[in-house]
């Protein structure tokens, strides 16, 4: 008999697959982000009480894939549709962000526990009408990208050590870190930061000592803004959802 795991589970994309079925790809806590078919969801009277919709959150037991074959969804009781969020659009828009970048920086398979509470943690934060949704989106990607390697120094010079100030700093998404004025020409790669980036790098990396810190939206914004330079630096693709979430992305 197939192995049928039961799990907690965050959808990330979902697709119609015929006119009863979908497609959906899970965050799931335990296993990672997988890949199903949820026969029949469409129907009112399915296993999963029906259409699963994006950011839907709830338990769900399925049969894992087989190499190139999808899995199938057998189970799906819904704990949380993050109705409150969906009222706001800033709110959804940040919300269907942090799914795409989750998407694109795990692999199918790769469990991965904490990005599963960080995304669930804020999805909730997101849910409160007086969220920050910057400061929510900025922390999110900072803890997501570190969880999987891809940031390093950020408080001091990547290549002497150097505390940071605010004349002649620069970020390198090739190394993941930072550069002072005086080590930044030996580097090609590299991007100017900001008063406000680095005012938000000092709150980002505080939170991360588990100090009492906090973002202005400006500095929110700004650190967003870099690390999502970051990202599309290291994938070769920017998130297309970054247009409705950041100023900079519109132009």
């Amino acid at each position: 008999m197939a192995e049928r795991p039961r799990d907690r589970a965050i959808c990330l994309y979902a697709t119609d697959f015929s006119e009863t079925s979908q497609v959906v790809h899970l965050l799931t806590r335990e296993h990672g982000v997988v890949h199903l078919l949820a026969k029949g969801s469409k129907r009112a009277r399915s296993a999963t009480g029906g259409r699963i919709d994006l950011l839907s959150t709830g338990e769900v037991v399925f049969i894992p894939s087989r190499g190139t074959t999808l899995g199938t969804l057998t189970e799906f009781t819904e704990a949380a549709n993050h109705s409150p969020l969906r009222k706001r659009l800033a709110a959804l828009n940040g919300a269907l962000y942090m799914l795409e970048i989750t998407r694109m920086l795990l692999a199918e398979g790769d469990p991965h526990p904490p990005v599963y509470d960080l995304l669930a943690a804020a999805l909730d934060r997101l849910d409160r009408p007086d969220a920050p949704t910057a400061a929510v989106l900025a922390y999110f990607q900072w803890r997501l990208l570190l969880h999987v390697g891809l940031l390093g120094e950020m408080g001091r010079c990547l290549n002497c050590g150097r505390p940071l100030d605010r004349r002649g700093t620069y970020f390198t998404s090739r190394e993941g870190g930072m550069l002072c004025r005086d080590c930044e020409g030996g580097w090609t790669e590299k991007r100017q930061v900001g008063g406000e980036a680095l005012a938000g790098i000092a709150a980002m990396t505080a939170m991360q000592r588990r100090q009492p810190a906090s973002l202005t939206e400006p500095q929110a914004l700004a650190v967003l803004d870099l690390l999502t330079y970051h990202l599309s630096y290291q994938l070769g693709r920017s998130p297309r959802m970054f247009r409705y979430v950041h100023p900079a992305g519109r132009h």
